[in-house]
């Protein structure tokens, strides 16, 4: 019987499991929110690791078993988020005739404009950009297969890309405009144009 002394139960392992993963994902969460705040007010290339640290009350060993460098806790941040909203409407069970979530992603924008003037002026946008084209081609490309539209494979990704595409080109004038037009209308103005290109 000594022998099984040292054993945890299955549930222990998996409520220790849990606990590490939400302290490693509150550790990331810090990290990123120490670094968005310091892109806001200075430029990127000026920010130190150490200097995120000191904001997020983090120790050097705990970054580097996550991060590489302040450019990877960035683009990991980045990838965070648009997994997040490119996935938003599968998730939420929204209709199947809805592909992107482009009033959800430009409201969001418009609670963020500093950061987001503070992003640009980082030189980190066309980062920023070719991320979430990827990760909304992908979402795209899903939802319209979920929507029952019938054409090749091939076809299907070309279009999934271009459409990305143009939701950011909308999107990239919307800012530029002033955000002149309400999300909600936004949505709509995209989704005519999904429909109108491609049948089901």
């Amino acid at each position: 019987m000594s022998g099984t002394q040292n054993v945890k139960p299955a549930t222990q392992e998996k409520s220790s499991s849990a606990k590490t993963d939400r302290r490693i994902r509150r550790t990331r969460e810090t990290l990123g929110g120490a670094l968005v705040q310091l892109i806001q007010e200075k430029p990127f290339d000026d920010i130190t690791v150490q200097q995120v640290l000191d904001r997020a009350g983090v120790s050097r060993t705990t970054f580097y078993t996550h991060y590489r460098d302040k450019d990877d806790l960035f683009l990991s941040d980045v990838e965070d988020f648009f997994e997040f909203i490119s996935t938003l409407l599968t998730r939420q069970g929204a209709p199947s005739s809805r592909v992107a979530p482009v009033q959800e992603f430009l409201a969001h924008l418009a609670d963020v404009r500093e950061f987001h003037g503070a992003l640009v002026s980082s030189g980190k946008m066309d980062d920023v950009r070719e991320l979430g084209l990827g990760y909304f081609a992908r979402s795209i490309e899903q939802r319209l297969l979920k929507a029952g539209v019938t054409i090749d494979p091939a076809s299907l990704r070309v279009s999934s890309h271009a459409l990305a595409g143009s939701m950011f080109a909308m999107l990239e004038w919307w800012l530029r405009a002033g955000m002149p037009t309400p999300p909600a209308e936004m949505d709509a103005i995209f989704h005519r144009l999904v429909w109108n290109g491609l049948s089901r």
